[in-house]
């Protein structure tokens, strides 16, 4: 039966065919997230006003957990292709759960709570490329932008509840609220200790990870580079957007951005899916980048209207961006689905943590120029003028290989050969 992807109908037939396992694993979705930022997006006030850290210590701790939830993400990657998707997300859940359950331990002894916290970031960096790995296993191509869509709007629902629910508590309550957070955790863990075996798990032909491999060895260097730079330019808008809204308008009012944003991605992602895998890949940098541009463009006027507007372009823009740089990745690619996604997320951490150092200097020169609007209009700038430098990067591969210059042909070149094009002959799902 052929399956409709444009549009709503397709979306909709793909996850009718989700079994048992995967719902579970989209339920999860939402739940990991939800029970991390009851706590996690409220780290710098408990560092600082409950446990008495200097906001400079305080900032770089959050830097160093940042860098090493993303970037991690390789090493995780790679642990899953060696031992298998659900031992890896087994193992991530139980480290995450001791993490949680070590804030608890924090508020006798305040510098438990920097170890607990990067044992949390080291339990995320573990999970997320297992447990997109798992949730496109063995899925046809065409299905695979609906189940990773699904699991990017559960993902954000998530985020989006979690710091409502736990607002009112994390400083008057701290200590039922971790202990409630653990206890989740502990719960999920044990629903992914009975998930069916894949991977290396699971013998079956031609699994097992080639001896002597990289964490690095068959990137697909163009998806990469062109997602550190989507984060690396998004990530002004993450860091950056609180200081600026807050001051001309009301954290209220920030909140409202952020839920719109959150919702946005719940929404209209799943229902785009289909529409975003069918785009030629340089079209849709093309999109993506120019609705970060406009977004942009638009927050320099700090009105009202114009938060809540450039919030929503730049949000439609990374929409397209950030699944589409995944799709490509594992179409490129020879590695597993695991590896792949971890080496995107690598990608993802160098350009949040690049956003971190270098945005900080020149929102920080703008705001003492008295000027911060000034940094929206660089930072759109910089949206339009070093994609283009992608298309360099893609002209130079040559005859590595890698994708063809045209990307809408369904055909890998591989010295000389022609493959097809599902990720280069791989099982769908590896």
């Amino acid at each position: 039966m052929t399956e409709r992807t444009d549009g709503g109908p397709g979306f909709r037939t793909a996850l009718s065919t989700l079994t048992g396992p995967l719902r579970f694993l989209l339920l999860s979705s939402f739940l990991i997230p939800l029970g991390s930022f009851m706590v996690l997006p409220f780290m710098s006030v408990f560092l600082h006003e409950r446990l008495g850290m200097g906001l400079g210590a305080v900032g770089v701790v959050l830097a160093a957990a940042s860098l090493v939830q993303f970037s991690g993400g390789v090493l995780g990657g790679a642990l899953a292709d060696r031992v298998g998707l659900r031992r890896t997300m087994l193992w991530a859940l139980v480290i995450r759960t001791a993490g949680f359950a070590a804030f608890l331990a924090a508020l006798r002894w305040p510098p438990v709570a920097v170890a607990a916290l990067i044992l949390t970031c080291c339990g995320a960096a573990l999970y997320l490329p297992a447990n997109k790995a798992y949730l496109v296993h063995g899925v046809a191509e065409e299905r695979r932008p609906a189940f990773l869509s699904a699991g990017n709007a559960a993902l954000n629902a998530g985020m989006a509840v979690g710091p409502l629910v736990a607002g009112p508590f994390v400083l008057s309550s701290p200590g039922p609220l971790f202990l409630v957070v653990t206890a989740l955790f502990a719960v999920v863990a044990v629903g992914h200790a009975r998930l069916p075996a894949v991977g290396p798990e699971k013998e079956r032909s031609g699994s097992a990870p080639v001896a002597g491999q990289g964490l690095l060895t068959g990137i697909a260097v163009l998806p990469f580079v062109a997602n550190g730079l989507a984060f690396y330019l998004y990530f002004h808008f993450q860091h950056y957007l609180a200081v600026y809204a807050v001051e001309r308008a009301s954290s209220e009012f920030y909140s409202l951005v952020l839920l719109t944003c959150f919702v946005l991605v719940i929404v209209v992602q799943p229902l785009a899916s289909g529409a975003i895998r069918r785009m030629r890949y340089p079209v849709a940098l093309t999109v993506g980048f120019a609705g970060l541009a406009a977004g942009m463009a638009v927050l320099a006027a700090g009105t009202r209207t114009a938060l809540l507007a450039g919030g929503v372009l730049i949000t439609l823009g990374d929409i397209v961006l950030f699944l589409k740089n995944d799709l490509e990745a594992l179409r490129r690619s020879p590695r597993s689905d695991a590896v792949v996604f971890g080496q995107q997320r690598l990608a993802a951490g160098l350009g949040a943590c690049a956003s971190g150092v270098l945005g900080g200097q020149l929102y920080g020169f703008g705001e003492r120029a008295g000027h911060a609007g000034w940094f929206w209009l660089f930072a759109a700038a910089q949206c339009v003028l070093l994609p283009p430098l992608l298309l360099t990067l893609r002209r130079g591969q040559g005859t590595a290989p890698a994708a063809p210059d045209d990307l809408t042909d369904l055909t890998d070149t591989t010295e000389g050969t022609p493959v097809p094009d599902d990720a280069h002959g791989r099982i769908p799902g590896r």
